[in-house]
């Protein structure tokens, strides 16, 4: 930014303070539109099915760039999720089993 505009001291909170005030406005006007989306229908069930399909498009990358750890890791926090319904406990046989590979040097 042009020090005429803001002292170069103080442009970090600048900074940090518009990128607050952008993160509160997403955040509120997604509540301020959601009162107008239907709470039945096709667009309802899109609406479910977003996060779980969210995560998917965030987590598939890393476990394939991982490689076959990452594949069977990904497969036991599955399993141990619907098997126990215990996100934590998933989280960890997932963690100890790429463990257990990097270990083994595979």
């Amino acid at each position: 930014m042009p020090e005429f505009i803001i002292p170069q001291s103080l442009a970090p909170w600048v900074s940090i303070a518009l990128a607050a005030l952008v993160t509160y406005s997403l955040r509120a006007g997604g509540l301020f539109v959601s009162q107008w989306l239907p709470g039945t229908g096709p667009m309802r069930r899109f609406l479910d099915a977003l996060p779980g399909t969210l995560l998917l498009s965030l987590v598939a990358p890393g476990l394939a760039s991982a490689g076959l750890s990452g594949l069977v890791a990904g497969g036991a926090v599955v399993g141990v999720t619907v098997k126990t319904g215990n996100a934590f406990i998933a989280m960890v046989a997932g963690t100890a089993i790429v463990a257990g590979f990097r270990a083994l040097g595979i």
